[in-house]
């Protein structure tokens, strides 16, 4: 209805005479049906010539563009409405200008001329206001008009109050009242918007996507080329901008690399326990998981592409076919091809590329592996894709709402994840116990318990890949390992509280630091509810290893092997990776038997607990006293005695089952004081030596601690 009004409102023909004129435009042709008024017996015999005035009464028909557009392409023209205007002159002169068809869209108001200098608002209906002097229309368009305007490229779309936007009538009591809202034309697709602030932030998705006045134009005639980059022997037709999520509609990220890379170990290695595997990339964008599941692993899995915008789902058909995957005939989708079209599905070699939402279509179908990948949290999918997983299912999740995750919006977190947590040094596991707490409750509200394969929290984004066990039994392990944390504010010190049915007076006694009794006030929190137990399966870790090296992903190997060195909480000197590397270099017949024996220790491997969270060095480090090495450190730890390792979420993360306070006499030890010349070497070494026995005999005394110790 809005572009049939605006049609009776534009000029169709070239001939008409532009508003700018001071002068009262001259009579035109009513090319669009709509009877002009009656001239005057010497007006309809010859034509009024330009330069003489023509009389008051003898009115044009009311152009829909102000001077200022009259010069544009009739494109252009075509896509603009009378409120459009670039200076406040151009709305003022509108006021001359009447048009007898007051029900159309963009009309004027029939009154425009009064007895006397009386005009009309252009913009509002005579019943909101009525004709009145020019000074006061001229202080009525400046401020109801002109100043709540949106400016976009020297145009001012300023707010309309006339007809052109259906309002749903009020019934009140037995009348019903109709009620016409303000609202705004967009200047470049020809909306109408409600709100200022809807209409600022409308205009900026059109700036973020390029489409400006004149490329929007444009568009119709040529469309931008699309780049094709290649990951992994895939290659994939991206469109421009396609890194910025907020410029295109098909999201590709390059920085997630990596994780693309460990979701596919993840599947290959799920791939060797049973075949072939219902896949799922339940938001594909460009396609280039699911590609690369399809290209790399063959018949072993049949992957299926799903996303809920109608270009991506394109985008996701092209790049199959670059990649030349074969088109799967089946008799049935072929009789019923039209309506498959219709609902924007396409079996593609062994991809069947869908356009539905996530959330139906993983309640429609079951699958083996289902892989989610939202913009944002990830919680709204959950309980979807536990609903038809199937047994020993893989369900994986990337969190890419690190914002809420890493307690930079605590409310956020509050929000989606129901957890309260603040910034602490261990905060990248604390954002993956979150996720996998998550994970767990909407596991166990499907009667179904999750093992934790691994969980990774890099700078871009949380990836959590667990296994389903089915089962009330198993739903009910799980669920207990959902606890709460408490952690000290004043040492970091931290602990998972307790299971009990009884409520403690006072339940920050369980830290081992004695913060509460030294330091006035309240010192702990209560964090969580968190996931309590392991963050990795070692056995799992190794085949992801193995496939890696089998498949040549060089990039992600170094990450793995961290992972489980993690997993068995061991220094990196103590495990032996010539083994492994050689496994390129031995026969099909020996790397069978390889995955084979790996595939029945999985069954029967569990993992050993490694200790929940890890230590910064740097953290605690004591002033005035240069610590030790990172490597020479956690020698140091596993020669007294403690389960040691480094740490994927921080550089200088230090895993180990010691206390803070061993760990801090241990680093305090192990530093050398920091001088700054003028001493003799052997004043300074003696002086050293005995500062380092002093601090470390008032750590043992508990007194270093309240001095080493800093709130956050």
């Amino acid at each position: 209805m809005e572009n049939m009004a605006e049609e009776e409102l534009l000029p169709l023909e070239k001939e008409e005479v532009e508003v700018a004129q001071v002068q009262v435009p001259t009579p035109a042709r009513d090319s669009a049906g709509v009877p002009a008024p009656a001239p005057d017996s010497a007006l309809d015999s010859a034509p009024t010539p330009a330069s003489a005035p023509a009389p008051a009464p003898a009115l044009a028909q009311a152009p829909a563009l102000s001077p200022s557009l009259a010069s544009a392409p009739e494109e252009a023209k075509s896509k603009r409405h009378i409120s459009i205007q670039r200076q406040l002159a151009d709305l003022e002169n509108l006021a001359f200008v009447t048009d007898g068809n007051f029900d159309s869209a963009s009309s004027l108001n029939s009154d425009n001329l009064d007895a006397g200098n009386r005009q009309a608002c252009p913009l509002c209906p005579k019943e909101k206001f009525r004709a009145c002097n020019s000074h006061k229309l001229r202080r009525h368009l400046q401020n109801l008009h002109w100043k709540v305007s949106v400016e976009f490229e020297g145009y001012r779309m300023c707010i309309c109050h006339l007809p052109c936007r259906p309002v749903k009538p009020n019934i009140i009591g037995e009348q019903i009242t109709s009620k016409m809202g303000a609202h705004y034309h967009c200047i470049i697709c020809s909306a109408t918007i409600t709100r200022r602030t809807d209409m600022l932030g409308h205009v900026r998705r059109h700036m973020n996507k390029g489409e400006t006045k004149s490329s929007y134009i444009a568009a119709s005639t040529a469309k931008p080329p699309k780049e094709i980059l290649k990951e992994a022997d895939t290659d994939v037709q991206v469109c421009p901008n396609y890194s910025i999520p907020q410029k295109t509609d098909s999201y590709f990220n390059p920085k997630m690399k990596l994780n693309r890379q460990l979701i596919f170990c993840t599947l290959a290695a799920l791939a060797e326990e049973r075949k072939p595997l219902e896949c799922l990339d339940a938001f594909g964008a460009t396609g280039i998981m699911g590609l690369q599941w399809a290209k790399h692993l063959g018949n072993a899995v049949k992957v299926t592409i799903n996303d809920l915008n109608e270009n991506s789902v394109t985008l996701i058909q092209e790049n199959c076919h670059l990649n030349k995957l074969k088109v799967v005939v089946d008799s049935k989708e072929k009789e019923k091809s039209d309506d498959i079209l219709e609902e924007g599905e396409k079996n593609l070699g062994n991809i069947k590329v869908t356009k539905m939402d996530a959330n139906v279509l993983m309640h429609l179908r079951s699958f083996d592996f289902i892989h989610l990948d939202p913009f944002g949290t990830s919680v709204n999918y959950l309980d979807s894709a536990f609903r038809n997983i199937r047994n020993l299912g893989i369900v994986s999740v990337t969190s890419t709402d690190i914002s809420s995750l890493y307690a930079k919006a605590q409310h956020v977190a509050r929000r989606h994840y129901g957890c309260n947590i603040v910034r602490t040094e261990y905060y990248k596991e604390l954002a993956a116990r979150i996720v996998v707490a998550a994970v767990a409750r909407a596991a166990a509200r499907c009667n179904k318990g999750i093992e934790v394969l691994f969980a990774v929290a890099l700078e871009h984004f949380v990836l959590v890949v667990v296994r389903v066990l089915r089962g009330p039994t198993s739903a009910d392990e799980t669920a207990k390992k959902i606890q709460y944390l408490i952690h000290c504010q004043w040492c970091e010190e931290r602990i998972f509280q307790k299971d009990g049915n009884m409520v403690e007076e006072n339940p920050y006694r369980q830290l081992p630091c004695n913060c509460h009794g030294s330091m006035p006030g309240k010192t702990a929190i209560e964090l969580g509810p968190l996931w309590s137990s392991s963050l990795f399966n070692t056995g799992f870790l190794k085949r992801m290893l193995f496939e890696s090296l089998h498949h040549g992903l060089d990039d992600i190997q170094t990450l793995i092997k961290t992972l489980i060195f993690e997993s068995e909480c061991t220094p990196q000197s103590q495990f032996s990776i010539h083994a492994s590397s050689n496994v390129n270099k031995q026969g099909k017949r020996k790397s069978n038997e390889m995955i084979t024996n790996l595939g029945k220790k999985q069954k029967t491997d569990v993992s050993t607990e490694h200790p929940p969270f890890y230590y910064n060095i740097h953290r605690h480090s004591i002033k005035g006293m240069n610590m030790p090495k990172l490597k020479k450190f956690l020698c140091y730890l596993s020669q007294a005695g403690f389960r040691v390792s480094r740490t994927h979420f921080d550089p200088m993360g230090v895993r180990t089952d010691a206390p803070l306070m061993q760990f801090k006499s241990i680093l305090l030890k192990y530093s050398t004081p920091t001088y700054t010349g003028g001493q003799s070497e052997s004043h300074v070494q003696s002086a050293s030596e005995d500062t380092v026995t002093e601090r470390v005999e008032m750590s043992v005394n508990d007194k270093a601690e309240a001095s080493g110790c800093r709130r956050w």
